[in-house]
């Protein structure tokens, strides 16, 4: 993908995966970025991901630890549940979410709607109900007796001890808003807020065709899009084997 987005003129032949000096050049990249501002669709979305990962870690905290920690009648039907919404496909509830998100909420062409659907991820909870139920409960029950609240107990106890989790959810939900393409078309028309996924899918619906060197300025695109994604795995590499490695063996 790199080499193809650095090509001059397109080579599907064997020779074309590798680096040809007289066939490379950074044009592909200058001429993506005169149709669609690679930076904008960048920070949209950045905005975008980085909203859905926060609320995904301040709800995944929350529920994951009154799901493992805290006692309370129908505890064992509402994790049941949560695993159950798994299995239900995100484009099932796409018609329904589209009408409550821009009819009802009036939230189209914005990032919090955008955000909304994806703001509390099954996954990630499960994640910290398992991180949460490896702690031992006698450190809680301590802090209780001496009269700290739950969310004290949450913030200053039990976040410190979970930090891997935290990374891992991070991560896994990092991938998805990053890569989504559906939903964010669907609710924006605003070309200023859409993600840089949306804009290149418009870019091969509506530009790629008059472009010099169509294959080269979309795979252009694409490295620029996967860039971030990748370093961030690269830089918190260490920390995800480990906290994997950890959670298994403590399973």
């Amino acid at each position: 993908m790199l080499i193809g987005s650095l090509q001059s003129s397109p080579d599907t032949s064997v020779a074309g995966a590798f680096p040809n000096p007289a066939n490379l050049t950074g044009e592909n990249y200058n001429s993506i970025n005169g149709s669609i501002d690679l930076l904008r669709g960048l920070v949209n979305s950045g905005i975008f991901t980085g909203g859905v990962i926060f609320f995904t870690v301040v709800f995944g905290l929350l529920v994951g630890y009154a799901l493992a920690q805290l006692q309370f009648r129908g505890r064992g039907v509402v994790f049941g549940m949560m695993l159950l919404v798994q299995m239900i496909p995100f484009q099932l509830l796409l018609i329904p979410l589209y009408v409550m998100i821009v009819r009802d909420y009036g939230l189209a062409d914005s990032y919090l709607g955008m955000i909304l659907p994806f703001a509390i991820n099954s996954t990630a909870v499960f994640v910290f109900r398992q991180y949460f139920m490896q702690l031992p409960s006698t450190l809680f029950e301590a802090a209780r007796i001496d009269g700290a609240s739950e969310l004290r107990i949450l913030w200053q106890i039990a976040i410190p001890l979970v930090r891997p989790a935290i990374v891992t959810a991070i991560l896994l939900t990092f991938i998805g808003p990053w890569n989504e393409f559906l939903w964010p078309f669907l609710v924006t028309k605003d070309q200023s807020i859409q993600p840089l996924a949306v804009s290149l899918a418009n870019y091969i619906s509506n530009v790629a065709a008059t472009a010099s060197n169509p294959f080269g300025a979309i795979l252009a695109g694409a490295c620029v899009l996967a860039a971030p994604a990748i370093a961030l795995f690269i830089f918190f590499q260490r920390q995800f084997i480990s906290s994997n490695i950890g959670s298994s063996v403590k399973g």
